[in-house]
């Protein structure tokens, strides 16, 4: 089973962010179900794997926090652009979540995340484009923002990848304290 471990967006949010998904020709947006943040992607993980990471994950003990999202942004570079994204702003409880799923992830037998942490939400996978191609993408949504909202979850997901895109299916739930 293909697996990661993200945050859900409160509805009215995930559509204020769904709304900027326009105006850029020969983008594939990711369909606003699919509009999360990732904590960790885990990949394929056996049954064996996928018990052990739903075990560690159930002995998190975070508080909820606020966060909120601003900015648009493109990685790796303005200049290569492969990923329009929405930068977050969580602060120090959210990379202590992240780095709680990260330790329950790897105690599982998964191989530790190479790459640092970067939260955002992904609203966009690209080709073939360049720098001049997003700039207005970029200049017209630089100043978006949401008002804060609570995170008192996250959660474990399925992915089954498909000719039409992943198809998501939420495996397990996580609170967090109040």
């Amino acid at each position: 089973m293909r697996l990661f471990v993200a945050i859900d967006l409160p509805d009215d949010i995930r559509q204020s962010v769904a709304d900027t998904c326009r105006g850029l020709p020969g983008v594939r947006w990711l369909p606003p179900d699919q509009l999360h943040l990732t904590l960790r992607f885990i990949g394929e993980a056996d049954d064996a794997v996928d018990a052990a990471i739903r075990s560690g994950l159930a002995i998190i003990t975070s508080p909820a926090f606020p966060l909120s999202l601003q900015g648009v942004g493109c990685f790796p570079s303005p200049r290569r652009p492969r990923v329009l994204w929405v930068g977050l702003n969580g602060g120090e409880p959210l990379m202590q979540l992240q780095r709680e799923v990260e330790t329950a992830v790897v105690t599982a037998g998964i191989p530790p995340e190479e790459r640092p942490f970067s939260p955002h939400i992904t609203l966009a996978r690209l080709k073939d484009h360049r720098e001049g191609d997003v700039a207005p993408f970029l200049a017209r949504n630089a100043s978006f923002q949401c008002e804060p909202f609570t995170v008192d979850a996250f959660h474990l997901y399925s992915s089954i990848l498909t000719a039409k895109g992943a198809i998501h299916r939420r495996e397990a739930s996580y609170p967090l304290a109040g």
